[in-house]
């Protein structure tokens, strides 16, 4: 059995090649393109073993250093993010959701509905995938450039609550209005306070037109004037939510209690199988 070994970069051959590489390294550094200037040797290695031209070595050379950012990027994208779950819309099971069209999912994963600052609306009784696919298509904005936060209902009215009583209200507003797909979860789970009314319509009303909300709720619209406990807000918030929105409504068994009842049934299917009769 043989290992392959590394390859290790050949040393410029001469000192005036030594020289030019030296100073090639330090003009990187100083540009701070620390990713081209430790791939340095491998391109340049690649570069006169495969004959590249002074436009492709160099070409070679920075989208080392593109990749590098924009994975820098990314990650800084995703950590702002605050996704609570690594759910992407790979993993989303399609047969557990009837009625959801894939291909219209695939088309909000290109985030051309952040373009038209259009909102995404998922409703539908507890665990049916509502929060897996907002994650995952906040994921995939995330992925495409697009800045994104993920907040519960009850934490963003929480949040706003501690911002008035601190005399930080417009900062926190303006929070909420800066990213371009802002993901609410959770509309209708918990008891709201009295303000929450208030500050969701703000936050919904300073990204009305501009910016892109998704937002998961266990209520039908029809009910949303309960939740909130007050019917005349609820109305306003529709009416800015719904003018451009895609609304998907879930349905089917939550994916929690599949679960449950795949494990309970599992052991019994086992003991009816290898059950021996009496003697």
């Amino acid at each position: 059995m043989t290992t392959t070994q590394p390859t290790i970069p050949s040393a410029p051959s001469t000192p005036a090649q030594a020289s030019l590489y030296q100073q090639l390294r330090s003009h990187l550094a100083v540009l701070k393109l620390h990713d081209a200037a430790e791939h340095l040797p491998t391109v340049l290695d690649a570069a006169a073993a495969e004959g590249l031209s002074l436009t492709a070595a160099p070409e070679r050379l920075l989208a080392v250093e593109v990749d590098a950012t924009e994975a820098r990027r990314l990650a800084g994208r995703l950590r702002f993010a605050s996704l609570p779950t690594p759910a992407t819309l790979a993993d989303f099971d399609y047969d557990a959701a009837p009625g959801l069209d894939p291909k219209l999912i695939t088309e909000l994963a290109t985030g051309r509905y952040l373009q038209s600052a259009t909102n995404i609306l998922l409703i539908g009784p507890p665990g049916v995938g509502k929060t897996h696919l907002a994650v995952g298509l906040a994921r995939a904005a995330g992925e495409s450039g697009y800045r994104t936060y993920f907040t519960t209902a009850a934490d963003l009215a929480a949040r706003c609550h501690r911002a008035a009583i601190e005399g930080r209200w417009a900062t926190t507003m303006r929070f909420f209005a800066g990213p371009t797909c802002l993901v609410i979860d959770e509309l209708g789970y918990l008891a709201l306070p009295a303000e929450a009314a208030s500050a969701l319509f703000q936050v919904v009303s300073q990204r009305y037109l501009k910016t892109s909300i998704i937002l998961t709720s266990n209520k039908g619209v029809g009910s949303w004037g309960e939740v909130l406990g007050d019917s005349t807000v609820a109305a306003a918030l529709l009416d800015r939510l719904l003018h451009r929105s895609v609304v998907l409504n879930l349905d089917g068994d939550s994916y929690r209690l599949r679960e449950h009842h795949a494990r309970g049934e599992a052991p019994r299917a086992t003991t009816t199988g290898t059950r021996q009769p009496l003697r």
